[in-house]
């Protein structure tokens, strides 16, 4: 039993092993994080995606309407800004964004459709934005009052 307490140590450290695949679609260039052990390095060329607004109301909707807006952001930054998905918290919105690189300065568009069919009450819904800017998590708000 001692001999397999001491051989336990091995087995762990042995599993624990490198799964990152070496065939990674990943654009290395694009993954830079400025945050490290000896703090934040304010020189690092990272993009900065900023909204005008991160929240939308539609006001009153009737039931099985559905309705889009478009939020409108800017990449701030000083290297190119990629948005990696976009994922809503309901099955009743959709998001559509911009694939491919945003270069600093230029502006785009996050499209929401929110379909109401099925729907009553007051809707809070979400957009989770991912990207690889600092932060990198950015939550879109939509909200309606759905009645007959």
């Amino acid at each position: 039993m001692r001999k397999l307490l001491l051989l336990l140590p091995l087995f762990l450290f042995a599993a624990c092993g490198n799964s990152q695949s070496p065939d990674s679609d990943i654009d290395v260039d694009l993954i830079e994080n400025p945050n490290s052990a000896n703090g934040y390095d304010s020189k690092a060329a990272m993009p900065a995606i900023s909204f005008d607004c991160e929240q939308h109301d539609f006001g009153r909707l009737t039931e099985g309407e559905s309705v889009s807006y478009s939020f409108h952001f800017r990449n701030g930054g000083n290297a190119d800004l990629v948005i990696s998905s976009c994922s809503p918290s309901c099955g009743c919105t959709v998001a559509d964004y911009p694939r491919g690189r945003i270069a600093p300065g230029e502006d785009g568009n996050i499209f929401v459709t929110f379909n109401s069919k099925g729907k009553t009450g007051m809707q809070f819904n979400e957009v989770d934005v991912f990207s690889n800017s600092q932060p990198s998590h950015t939550k879109l708000k939509i909200i309606a009052q759905v009645g007959h």
